[in-house]
């Protein structure tokens, strides 16, 4: 059995990122979309998936998860957009290297 590491847009235009285990991510989704559980989404619904990877094992979706929700806005909308260029831009501007000057 696999699990997702997922991205939701919430109406307020912010952005949940979770994991679930399974094979089958829509379930997961409906939940947040039903308020079945209190938490970050509850009061920022409708959400819509934006993103979302499957793992083979639950522990690398969870540590994908974790990693993500320490990203920048930027960063997690470049993952969004697929923009690997842009990720590595933004990652290393992260490390401490200042914003290239136009």
């Amino acid at each position: 059995m696999g699990a997702f590491t997922y991205m939701l847009r919430c109406a307020d235009g912010s952005y949940c990122v979770g994991s679930a285990r399974g094979d089958d991510l829509e379930p997961r989704i409906a939940e947040h979309q039903a308020g079945a559980r209190p938490g970050y989404t509850y009061t920022r619904r409708p959400v819509r998936l934006v993103w979302s990877e499957r793992f083979d094992r639950i522990t690398d979706a969870i540590a994908a998860e974790r990693q993500i929700k320490g990203w920048t806005r930027a960063k997690k909308e470049a993952l969004i957009k697929d923009d690997w260029t842009e990720l590595r831009v933004l990652a290393k501007r992260r490390a401490g290297n200042p914003k290239p000057s136009s």
